[in-house]
């Protein structure tokens, strides 16, 4: 018999019932250092009081009233995104999926507009994650993602990673726009180099390209900046935003240069969630923290720590792990044993790790994670990876 919950997760036997900092309280009362963060969404922990209170005091007024009307969260928050960063304009979504598709809508509606309705395709890449909605899982292209769920929405150009042949043999007169991780989530903890980076923003001006980066996981203070690309010095066109963003509470966002956005006018795209009250509240109040230049500090501080201890381990575990990869407060140990056994084992010393591709467990604890608790970390890693050897 089919359980109640869709079985579309294997889901590890553990149930949280409360959390605390970079802490996860069990049913029984265990307590795990959390290094998974909700797969990079609670960028400042479980419990901050600052976002409690935002939520709270939010949701003694209004929760919901739909777009119809002027929402004065939603606009400080928008004011907050364009003040830090590239974009003149932002619209709210619930989640990276739904970035994804605004933001794919977004890039063909303007070439449309411009008199250009043949340049609908997207370039994408090997080893992407763009979402599990019909344009995401098109536009990332894997076998896994997409076995089943014929058929496929028309109009991506899939190309090996970091493939700079490949990418300039792609360019035809239908590409409109291409479409990147700065830091591959899923794919393996895959930074693109700044150099490369660099580099695509300079192809796609020479060649008239919208330029669209996928900072759903890697963005919102997560390398140490307030977003990746700020490493390489260059700016996108459109930009897909979720996850940390709202801290634990669903929040996602497009944001987009006012060229871009050229043809996104009244009726063109909707929401019935994005942007509520309860969500923009607590936006608002991750964006204090995380865009404050001295956090950002201390997120390059405590990733330089915890960085170096991750190489410690590995030195320590040579026939368990191989290499660390990464940015920031977004790492990747490279393992030879099973990635997924390296996850279970985490779970008996009672810390918590998220499996990727390429054979890599994913490292994306909260920003704001203590030293102590750094220390800590790397002594349960370090128990698990010798369970394993034993």
């Amino acid at each position: 018999m089919i359980p109640s919950v869709l079985p579309t997760y294997n889901r590890a036997p553990l149930s949280f019932v409360k959390g605390e900092g970079s802490w996860l309280i069990e049913a029984d009362g265990r307590r795990f250092l959390d290094l998974g963060a909700g797969i990079a969404v609670n960028a400042l922990g479980h419990a901050h009081p600052d976002l409690v209170k935002a939520l709270t005091d939010q949701a003694q007024k209004v929760w919901h009233v739909s777009n119809l009307y002027h929402i004065p969260q939603q606009q400080k928050l928008a004011d907050q995104l364009v003040e830090h960063t590239f974009a003149d304009t932002v619209f709210f979504t619930n989640s990276g999926t739904e970035a994804c598709e605004l933001a794919v809508k977004m890039a063909r509606k303007y070439w449309y507009e411009k008199g250009q309705p043949e340049k609908t395709d997207i370039i994408t890449f090997e080893g992407s994650f763009h979402g599990r909605s019909s344009a995401g899982i098109a536009a990332a292209g894997s076998e896994k993602m997409v076995k089943g769920f014929g058929p496929l929405l028309p109009g991506f150009v899939h190309l090996p990673w970091n493939d700079k042949a490949a990418l300039e043999a792609a360019i035809t007169p239908t590409v409109g726009a291409i479409l990147i991780e700065p830091v591959q989530g899923e794919g393996g903890i895959r930074p693109l180099p700044d150099a490369d980076l660099k580099a695509l923003r300079a192809l796609c001006d020479e060649k008239g390209l919208l330029l669209i980066l996928d900072e759903v996981q890697c963005g919102m203070g997560r390398t140490g900046k307030l977003f990746a690309h700020e490493w390489a010095g260059i700016t996108p066109d459109i930009m897909m935003v979720a996850k940390g963003i709202g801290g634990g509470f669903p929040l996602g966002a497009v944001l987009a240069t006012e060229e871009a956005a050229f043809g996104m006018t009244a009726g063109t795209h909707g929401s019935t969630y994005g942007g509520n009250p309860l969500g923009c509240a607590v936006g608002s109040a991750v964006m204090d923290h995380v865009a404050n230049p001295d956090f950002l500090g201390s997120v390059r501080a405590r990733s330089g720590h915890l960085r170096q201890a991750l190489e410690g381990l590995v030195a320590a575990h040579p026939t368990i792990f191989e290499e660390v990869r990464g940015s920031g407060l977004m790492l990747g140990l490279k393992c030879k044993a099973s990635n997924l056994d390296v996850v279970k084992a985490g779970y008996d010393a009672q810390v918590i790790t998220v499996p990727a591709g390429d054979n890599v467990v994913r490292l994306l604890p909260p920003l704001n994670i203590t030293e102590d608790d750094i220390a800590e970390a790397i002594a349960r890693l370090d128990a698990a990876a010798t369970k394993l050897e034993g």
